[in-house]
């Protein structure tokens, strides 16, 4: 068919159409306008507005878990920092009161550990204050670097106020909290084994510790019965005059030197099996469901037992160390924990190398014995040619002495996962040291308790709480916190180093220890107004001027009956554990901040790690001080790996640096990245998908600047259109209602805290709702309407109040962006002058017409029909199509109900003609018209069967021409 010769739209015809404006750029440029966000806030004060204007709300208490002050952020900060902040806005403008105070950790051995590095040799002639005082600016120094990243990613929170560990404040607070720990008599000072890093020479605690893997030496060893008389009759009578031995297998043979027992399963059977040592006889004693397993690592077929006995008939027997002829008597224990798992059923027993062991070596009386001195060396009660030695040295010295006296069955290296100091990375030992504990299983009545005063002990108390009294999000971290705390042992809260806060315990000449919830809060008071730096420059009469001994009667027994001369008493050298002062923080920071109706929290949002780290860590003290968790939910993300699952870290090269993406793509991009992650698991990470959030994000601005320039000429005061049950069956009436369905729908995303499921509806909304159908289907009117043409103040309306609810619903998301919609949108007149300042849009109500469902699934067909029309006759352009639908008489109510322009908009072609026919058809039958025949509208290229050549010489629909004033 012939086209009309009208190719171009005059200019002067081009000069009258409504075409968009906006100060809103369609180039973001992230990078350099977000720092003028972030001045812009800091100017208004944004934060304190926020809390000024939220006073008497309703609450919701939300606590950072403090990072370590020590480098820059990582990618893990950017994906915790970021989903706070999600809770942090969203809340805030669901109009309740959320004051979120930014903590850092700034106290351990990491930061002194860095220090001493640099300090080099000049540190062996610092005193403590001197290495502190470095530590103090070190770690001064990371948190002013981190607070100005984390305020670069566009976070919101109290940076003017944070709280630090090595505030004076904070200090006391910790102590406080301490002194009701030991006023509930669940403290206690002992020597028993604790993780110890032989690099630094501290105690570590449970959470200090990550595994790796190790390769090390397994070995079986012969013990020898010292005397065969004592065996059980079934053995005795079987071995004859053949020596017996006891066969242990071991992991550790450096802590063979402290062996005082063996311990067996008195429920297992036990038999004696048939060896040689350097060509003569031997009997060794195995577990009957092991012996063949480990017969076979000498290459010897499987084999029947002599003869058997129980576990239990062992018990007593006496034997020799198999290299130290000294007079302790060692004999065979029973013990539960033995399995058949491995070994040989016989456990080589060392009290002071290992928790097991030390708690049979209570019930039997056992020396807790440890040769280990602080550096990883043996000292002068051990051999001599293990004198002086490092307990790695020592391994393959053991293994060779066992072999030329012949007590060594087996020996071969395995892999296996070991426990390392975690920011040191160096393996750790098992050591006996003098350290502070707090007891899991010291049964204790905490007064006032809102879950009755009744004893329970720390674990049950915990036990109790993670059942029923928290919610877990996602909801397996509640058994694998439950699995961790069902197992854990005593708490370690004592460390041998000089920055951090010192245990405020003295000792007297005599050895006795004060510490009591009178004496550590007398020292509180004095660290509250001086700090934690007072230990060190005061004497212990100093520190204890307001400790009166006399009205302490919590004390625990064993400090009441004691006289203490003051003048005599010496200060402890330990420090807290780090965990015990960020555990601490519900109190420091939530109760001493802002009171009883903040505790306890609504949410702990940390990674994975943190379910035996700061939430397990700070719920034990706060169940010891109030019996009840500090939190009501505890929110858990995963790690960041590449994107082929493997851990992210700088010696693979598979590292993102967080400044670098901030370089490339914007803090909004980098946050649009983080709400779509499904962070409940491990989290890929490769630069391709920044890119893609990129990609997403311009298709988000994009819809909000349509939106934007699409307003330039309508003022909300006095143009808006007043909606009415008339308005039901229009266009416009279902953008409304589609509006009021995501406000609904993210809203409740949002209060899940289901981040991923809010940007899937929200990006869905722009790219689909809007840019696909709603604004593709007003365009025209927008354009060639007359300006103040109800229809077209009808879809602007719409427009603004869509864009509106969509800038609040991103804010939390895209704060620089959003904000930058919102001064576009309102202009001088916005009010309040911040979208964060704002509160979430409400639904309008507006009534859509319920057909607009079946609308929108006719429409579906239609543009497949028109697709293919196109791309079989080669049409470009859509405009030169038409639809007619035909339909049964009892359809036509519902095809009438709607303007049929507004289904040509929808459809994107010129018109829609309704043509009902008398069959009763099951469906409407749709035709594609070919247009190209006709005229077309010069100023909006529609066909739409009224296009005539005007008085101007134009070539105009009738609609055109009546906004022309020319029909």
């Amino acid at each position: 068919m012939a086209d009309t010769p009208q190719q171009a739209r005059p200019a002067s015809l081009k000069d009258t159409l409504n075409l968009p404006k906006t100060a809103f750029a369609m180039k973001a440029n992230l990078v350099q306008n977000e720092p003028a966000s972030l001045q812009r806030w800091a100017k208004m004060e944004l934060y304190q507005q926020i809390r000024s204007a939220r006073q008497g709300q309703p609450r919701f208490a939300f606590h950072d878990g403090p990072p370590y002050a020590n480098g820059s952020i990582h990618l893990g900060h950017l994906l915790n920092k970021v989903l706070k902040d999600f809770v942090v806005r969203t809340r805030t403008m669901m109009g309740m009161d959320v004051p979120y105070v930014p903590g850092w950790d700034c106290h351990g051995l990491p930061i002194e550990h860095k220090v001493m590095q640099e300090l080099g040799e000049k540190a062996k002639t610092m005193t403590p204050m001197q290495v502190r005082r470095r530590c103090r600016d070190y770690a001064q120094k990371f948190v002013k670097l981190q607070s100005r990243q984390m305020q670069r990613l566009l976070t919101l929170a109290d940076y003017d106020q944070p709280y630090l560990t090595m505030d004076p404040a904070y200090e006391a607070a910790v102590l406080e909290v301490f002194a009701s720990l030991v006023e509930r008599s669940i403290v206690y000072r002992g020597l028993k084994p604790v993780h110890w890093s032989i690099e630094n020479r501290t105690a570590l605690a449970e959470a200090e510790l990550e595994y790796e893997e190790r390769e090390d030496t397994s070995v079986y060893v012969h013990f020898d019965v010292a005397d065969a008389a004592a065996l059980p009759p079934s053995l005795r009578q079987a071995a004859g005059e053949t020596p017996v031995s006891l066969m242990i297998w071991t992991t550790t043979p450096w802590t063979l030197p402290a062996n005082l027992a063996v311990a067996v399963h008195p429920g297992y059977a036990y038999g004696l099996y048939r060896l040689t040592r350097q060509g003569q006889p031997l009997l060794a004693i195995l577990a009957t469901d092991l012996a063949n397993k480990v017969l076979a690592l000498d290459g010897q077929a499987p084999s029947e037992p002599l003869a058997t006995c129980t576990g239990k008939e062992l018990i007593g027997l006496t034997y020799r160390h198999p290299f130290l002829a000294d007079e302790r008597a060692r004999r065979v224990v029973p013990a539960d924990y033995v399995t058949l798992e491995d070994g040989t059923g016989l456990v080589h027993t060392a009290p002071g190398h290992g928790v097991e062991d030390y708690q049979t070596g209570l019930r039997e009386g056992l020396e807790i014995y440890c040769p280990v001195r602080e550096d990883g060396t043996f000292d002068d009660t051990a051999p001599d040619w293990l004198q002086g030695k490092t307990v790695w040295e020592a391994n393959g010295l053991v293994v060779e002495r066992l072999r030329q006296s012949g007590h060594l069955f087996h020996a071969h290296q395995f892999p296996h996962s070991y426990p390392h100091d975690w920011r040191g990375k160096t393996p750790v030992i098992f050591r006996a040291t003098e350290q502070w504990f707090v007891s899991v299983d010291e049964p204790f009545a905490v007064p006032g308790d809102p879950h009755g005063a009744q004893p329970a002990s720390l674990r049950q108390r915990a036990m109790d709480a993670t059942a029923q009294d928290v919610r877990f999000i996602p909801e397996w971290g509640r058994n694998r916190m439950r699995g961790m705390l069902e197992s854990r042992p005593d708490w370690c809260i004592s460390h041998q180093r000089a920055w951090g806060l010192p245990i405020p315990a003295f000792h007297d000449p005599a050895g006795r220890v004060l510490c009591t919830p009178a004496s550590v809060r007398a020292v509180a008071q004095v660290v509250r107004a001086h700090g934690s730096d007072a230990w060190f420059q005061m004497d212990a009469q100093e520190l204890l001027a307001s400790y009166d001994p006399a009205s302490d009667p919590d004390a625990p027994d064993w400090a009441k009956a004691a006289d203490f001369d003051r003048a005599q008493l010496v200060k402890g050298r330990d420090i807290f554990d780090v965990w015990f002062e960020s555990g601490s923080s519900w109190y420091a920071v939530i109760l001493q901040r802002f009171g009883q109706a903040f505790f306890p929290t609504d949410l702990y949002l940390e990674g994975s790690d943190q379910h035996r780290g700061w939430f397990q860590l700070s719920l034990l003290p706060a169940l010891g001080v109030t019996g009840q968790p500090p939190f009501k939910a505890v929110l858990t993300h995963g790690f960041m790996v590449d994107k082929d699952g493997r851990k992210m870290s700088k010696s693979l090269g598979n590292t993102l640096e967080v400044e670098d993406l901030l370089k490339e793509f914007g803090a909004d991009v980098c946050r649009w990245w983080v709400s779509g992650l499904a962070f409940e698991n491990d989290v890929k990470v490769d630069i391709a998908f920044f890119r893609d959030a990129g990609e997403q994000y311009r298709k988000v601005r994009n819809t909000l600047r349509f939106l934007l320039s699409n307003l330039y000429d309508f003022d909300p005061a006095n143009d808006a259109h007043a909606w009415s049950d008339d308005d039901a069956n229009s266009l416009d009436a279902w953008a409304m209602r589609q509006r009021d369905a995501l406000i609904e729908q993210v809203l409740a995303a949002y209060r899940q805290y289901q981040f991923r499921r809010a940007h899937e509806l929200l990006f869905n909304f722009c790219n689909d709702t809007l840019s696909a159908v709603y604004l593709a289907a007003v365009k025209d009117r927008l354009y060639c309407d007359g300006r103040d043409w109800p229809r077209r103040r009808r879809t602007q309306t719409a427009l603004h109040r869509i864009a509106d609810g969509l800038i609040r619903l991103l804010a939390p998301m895209l704060p620089h962006t959003a904000d930058e919609a919102w001064q576009a949108l309102w202009g001088s007149q916005a009010d309040p002058a911040s979208v964060h300042l704002a509160t979430m849009p409400e639904p309008t109500g507006v009534v859509a017409d319920e057909g607009w469902e079946q609308v929108m699934a006719q429409r579906a067909r239609a543009l497949k029909l028109i697709e293919q029309t196109r791309s079989q006759q080669g049409i470009d352009n859509p405009l030169d199509l038409g639809l007619r639908i035909a339909f049964s008489p009892r359809r036509q109510p519902f095809f009438e109900r709607f303007a049929a322009a507004d289904l040509a908009d929808l459809c994107g072609i010129s018109r829609v003609e309704l043509a009902p026919r008398d069959a009763d058809l099951p469906e409407a039958e749709m035709e594609v018209l070919d247009l190209r025949s006709e005229p077309r509208c010069q100023r909006s290229w529609k066909r739409d069967g009224t296009v005539q050549q005007r008085a101007n010489g134009a070539w105009l629909t009738q609609r055109d021409a009546q906004a022309l004033g020319l029909a």
